[in-house]
């Protein structure tokens, strides 16, 4: 995977190919539907997506929804990007249109990566969280189904207040599913998920030992989605476990483990720079509002009116978000926040300011090396 620098391209670009969804998860971003909009990208537009993405030097495009399956040109916008040159993956809801067949034809479409959504480690809990009676079964057929035609599958987990007391109980399950990625995704309060119950900076510490603890076994590749000061917390373990500590420049020595790619050759595990919004990432809607995440709701263009690469480089929301020293409260003050930052989204859905401190945070800022 080639080094990619952030002020000029996203390490990962996410597009929403549409909104129509036959579940109706509860965590749902975008309180996806049963139809498609008739104002989504179109083929052509779609293609246009991926050629900017590509031109820009980014390595990783990921077809998302709703359930981006909905849109009958999912295939060949696959074999689109592939013929670019990008690694591409996608999240197929586990409904009814969820079939081998399907899975065989994205194997052949070249697809580089199937992620599905697992919550919990247990029927009811699942299919109660997503909405639809039998989504876990359809999800479980669906991880034999991609094993079968050897594609190369990712495993994505919400946390929130619901979910959180059964993470190590997950994290043991995903462990037998042969996966090579585990998303973690820490619920950012929004669309459906606006009303579930969300975290105490103090459970982030507990939860990321779990991941922690999971992911120093090394069988396959986690990444934590929308918690960057996970990062910071690795960094505190790793330099403690090593006796080193903060430069006393303010910059955190950085461990082996977040500086590097990591993984068996198939995908990528921490990038070597903390992504975040607007900062390593860019997210296009079914629209084609460029936003700098899909969690972080201001807009910076539409595709169809300007394009991605002057949105993520020129624009002075994105230019901003990669900014430390703009950060605010504990985040700006923080010796750590070149590596981590903070989520944006969240400190925008609790705060209403996309620089404030990220309130599932409970870091204390050092005295020395921070800003005032």
């Amino acid at each position: 995977m080639r080094a990619v620098d952030f002020d000029v391209s996203p390490f990962l670009v996410i597009w929403e190919t549409t909104q129509s969804c036959a579940l109706v998860c509860r965590h749902c971003r975008a309180s996806a539907q049963p139809g498609r909009d008739p104002g989504e990208l179109t083929t052509e537009e779609g293609r246009r997506v991926l050629d900017e993405v590509a031109e820009m030097g980014t390595p990783l495009l990921v077809l998302s929804g709703g359930d981006p399956v909905n849109r009958p040109d999912l295939l060949d916008l696959i074999r689109h990007g592939k013929e670019r040159g990008l690694r591409m993956a996608t999240i197929p809801a586990a409904t009814d249109c969820l079939t081998r067949d399907l899975v065989q034809d994205l194997k052949s479409a070249n697809l580089d990566q199937m992620a599905v959504s697992l919550d919990f480690p247990r029927a009811e809990q699942h299919d109660s969280f997503r909405g639809v009676p039998g989504s876990f079964a359809k999800t479980m057929q669906a991880v034999e189904w991609a094993h079968e035609v050897g594609l190369p599958l990712q495993v994505n987990t919400t946390v929130c207040g619901d979910t959180a007391p059964y993470l190590e109980e997950m994290a043991e399950f995903v462990q037998g599913l042969g996966i090579v990625f585990w998303e973690v995704f820490f619920l950012v309060p929004m669309g459906r998920g606006s009303v579930l119950t969300g975290l105490s900076a103090s459970e982030c510490e507990r939860l990321f030992e779990v991941i922690y603890g999971l992911q120093k076994k090394g069988d396959f590749i986690v990444k934590v989605t929308e918690a960057p000061h996970y990062r910071r917390h690795v960094a505190q373990r790793e330099m403690k476990e090593s006796g080193r500590s903060a430069r006393p420049d303010g910059q955190a020595a950085m461990p082996a483990r977040l500086t590097q790619s990591e993984g068996p050759g198939h995908t990528v595990g921490l990038a070597p720079r903390g992504v975040n919004s607007g900062k390593g990432f860019l997210f296009v809607s079914h629209l084609g509002e460029i936003f700098p995440s899909g969690f972080l709701p201001i807009k910076a263009g539409n595709v169809r009116e300007t394009s991605l690469a002057r949105a993520y480089r020129d624009t002075t929301l994105f230019q901003n978000l990669r900014k430390p020293d703009l950060l605010k409260g504990r985040c700006g003050r923080c010796e750590f926040r070149d590596i981590c930052g903070g989520s944006r989204s969240r400190a925008y859905g609790l705060t209403g300011d996309p620089f404030e401190t990220d309130p599932w945070c409970s870091y204390e800022p050092l005295g020395s090396g921070a800003r005032s």
